[in-house]
């Protein structure tokens, strides 16, 4: 990788939602990029929190007790073994996502997509 990495350059490599991309590691985390849209499911990561920072869009973060909503430039950590599903419901959202290295977007190596590394 190399040590300037241009956002918007990388995020017109690809066009897939729910596919994130490594475009980064720092110490023993990737740093992640990502465009959803839609729905994601269910899930938790039981080992580790997840942090999310929206760039473009809007994206909520449905938790089973609330509704956190991102704005562009905000951010939010979802605890360790906490419950949620982001959601983008008025299109297409482009954000970062740090999560320790090798961490399924899903939790769940069985049914998480494969990350691969631009």
């Amino acid at each position: 990788m190399s040590d300037v990495v241009n956002l918007a350059a990388k995020f017109a490599t690809f066009t897939e939602h729910w596919a994130p991309r490594i475009v980064a590691r720092y110490n023993d985390n990737d740093i992640r990029i990502v465009k959803v849209e839609g729905e994601f499911v269910w899930h938790s990561h039981p080992e580790t929190d997840d942090f999310f920072l929206v760039l473009e869009g809007v994206l909520d973060i449905e938790l089973r007790d609330r509704t956190v909503t991102l704005n562009p430039g905000e951010i939010f950590v979802v605890p360790r073994g906490v419950e949620h599903r982001p959601v983008a419901r008025h299109g297409e959202v482009k954000m970062i996502v740090i999560e320790p290295a090798g961490t399924p977007n899903t939790g769940d190596t069985a049914t998480a997509t494969q990350v691969e590394a631009l």
